[in-house]
């Protein structure tokens, strides 16, 4: 399986840029998400990858071999790259069975007929629509026609496989399911993915990588774990997580090499960073995710209950906060009444502050 490598890739549709400077490595074997708001150039770079788009500048490498050079003047045509694209709209033949939908590629490309017949068994069993196989899209449902679209694009054995929000027009239920399919099958595939979404948990659950871009920027790349544990900046931490993170605005005075007090919401604490400090700006953001903040009895700082939001297995519970309103994550369904106090403490050593003028990550830490 190939990597894939961007150099300073840009694109640019006259005076606006869709992606700028971007340099990127697609590992192997990875499963790679392209992330980020409408607009951001997500799928402009899914499409220059894949020789659909051409980019105005930059050079993009599949393999080790050069697909697009502005330089050079290298331009390798999509059909040459040796990738599949699954587009958000499945495209099936509509007067084609599932059979027949899957072997058109492969007649296309002159396979003799065992061959093809051995292919599109194997892609029938391996994504468990073997008993479809006689029946025409208008019989399927939404999930057995994104499977079978799948196997379509799978059939010529490409090196790497494109997918532009493929999962959008399912229901949420369905969704759940076929994220849980798109994981199993890059195992089983042993192949390289690269996916397009706006949805965050899509995201975290897939990839092996996440690369977050915003306005045609490349804010970060990173294990979605990592990413949201310590995003590189204000809009990493905002995008990512479902609550969103906590941000407070507080005041900042170095005490130590590897503490400051902090001033936020009427409470003044000690945080205890993980590093030395370094230059420590006066005014700072901090960053808190929601399941870091716990109520109990014994907690050290007291709240008022804004409102609660039971979903089952986790409330999320809004409290007031000396003016802000900051937002828990309590297991199980509890409900608060509202207006009534409440008692919270700050757990663990992952408090983030962030610049509030660079809107950069500075530190990370414990209240």
């Amino acid at each position: 399986m190939p990597e894939i490598i961007l150099k300073n890739v840009t694109k640019r549709f006259g005076k606006s840029t869709a992606v700028d400077r971007l340099n990127l490595t697609i590992p192997t074997r990875s499963f790679i998400t392209l992330l980020g708001p409408s607009g951001c150039g997500k799928t402009t770079t899914l499409r220059m990858i894949a020789g659909l788009e051409t980019p105005t500048e930059g050079e993009i490498l599949i393999d080790g071999v050069t697909v697009f050079s502005s330089e050079r003047g290298i331009n390798v045509p999509p059909n040459k790259r040796d990738v599949g694209f699954l587009f958000q709209n499945y495209a099936l033949w509509p007067h084609m069975t599932v059979y027949q939908n899957i072997a058109f590629g492969l007649e296309n490309l002159k396979w003799d007929k065992a061959r093809i017949r051995a292919r599109v068994a194997e892609l029938l069993e391996m994504l468990r629509i073997s008993e479809y196989e006689k029946r025409y899209p208008s019989e399927l449902s939404g999930g057995q026609q994104q499977r079978v679209a799948i196997a379509r694009t799978l059939a010529p054995n490409p090196k790497v496989l494109f997918m532009d929000e493929p999962l959008s027009n399912l229901d949420a239920k369905l969704r759940t399911e076929m994220r849980t399919e798109l994981k199993r099958l890059h195992v089983d595939t042993d192949s390289t993915f690269v996916y397009v979404t706006h949805d965050q948990l899509e995201a975290m659950t897939l990839s092996t990588q996440v690369c977050l871009m915003e306005k045609g920027v490349l804010q970060q790349v990173a294990a979605p774990l990592q990413m949201y544990l310590r995003p590189a900046n204000l809009f990493v931490a905002d995008f990512m997580g479902s609550p969103t993170m906590n941000f407070l605005d507080a005041s900042a005075r170095k005490t130590g090499e590897q503490t400051a007090e902090l001033s936020f919401c009427g409470v003044t604490r000690t945080f205890t960073a993980g590093a030395p400090l370094g230059e420590l700006p006066g005014n700072v953001v901090l960053g808190i995710r929601p399941e870091f903040l716990t109520i109990s009895e014994e907690g050290d700082v007291e709240a008022t209950v804004y409102s609660t939001l039971p979903a089952g297995m986790e409330t999320t519970v809004k409290l007031r906060l000396g003016g802000e309103l900051i937002t828990c994550v309590v297991f199980g369904g509890i409900d608060f009444p509202v207006d009534t106090k409440v008692r919270f403490s700050f757990k663990g050593s992952d408090m983030l502050l962030f610049d509030r003028e660079s809107r950069t990550l500075l530190s990370v830490g414990a209240l």
